[in-house]
């Protein structure tokens, strides 16, 4: 279940307490402390493949787009 959809429903079920109480304890997602899944990308919200050095905090495919902009080359092919 995406966030998205656990909260569209949480917002159907607001006014039942019961069914809120239960829906939370079963579906809400699990907040990370540590580990891959807690460091996400600020462009996209990926949690794969997260580049953080030099306080980038990108994905790999949100670096590609933007590498040019931030300075870096491309090394190794001539062209």
């Amino acid at each position: 279940m995406t966030t998205s959809s656990y909260k569209k429903v949480l917002k159907q079920i607001e006014h039942k307490k019961a069914n809120k109480k239960r829906f939370l304890k079963f579906n809400k997602p699990k907040i990370r402390k540590y580990g891959a899944g807690r460091k996400k990308c600020t462009r996209c919200g990926r949690t794969g493949a997260h580049i953080s050095r030099y306080g980038l905090k990108l994905c790999r495919q949100c670096f590609r787009e933007v590498a040019k902009s931030l300075g870096f080359e491309k090394y190794g092919h001539e062209v």
